[in-house]
């Protein structure tokens, strides 16, 4: 496995763990709908929380949460619909990010909720 896709699952586990500290349940971890993946749904609060986690081992080309594109947006949104109809999950449904540094002497977690609308 190349040392991109170690850091992605590595900032995923770090996700986990982060949303589990604040009472989060996960429902669900690297859930696959065609051609969209969405890296964690976990509900907290009444609502269902659909997260998006990006790691970089460093800002040097912009914040990890800037390479959330708008494909991948659109690609989740789909994602999270199927998901929310197969479960007949009647809760309001919210897209966080998750933007993690992580390198041999750095590691920083940034929470970003409501990090866009679905509409």
């Amino acid at each position: 496995m190349s040392y991109h896709n170690e850091l992605g699952k590595l900032g995923e586990l770090i996700a986990l763990a982060y949303l589990k500290k604040l009472g989060y349940i996960i429902l669900e971890h690297n859930f696959y709908y065609q051609k969209a993946e969405i890296d964690i749904i976990a509900s907290h609060k009444d609502m269902l929380i659909i997260v998006e986690v990006k790691t970089r081992n460093s800002n040097f080309f912009g914040n990890p949460q800037e390479f959330v594109s708008p494909n991948k947006i659109g690609l989740m949104v789909k994602a999270a619909d199927y998901y929310i109809r197969e479960n007949a999950i009647e809760l309001e449904a919210r897209f966080d990010i998750i933007a993690i540094i992580k390198n041999k002497t750095e590691q920083h977690l940034e929470h970003y909720k409501d990090a866009f609308y679905h509409f």
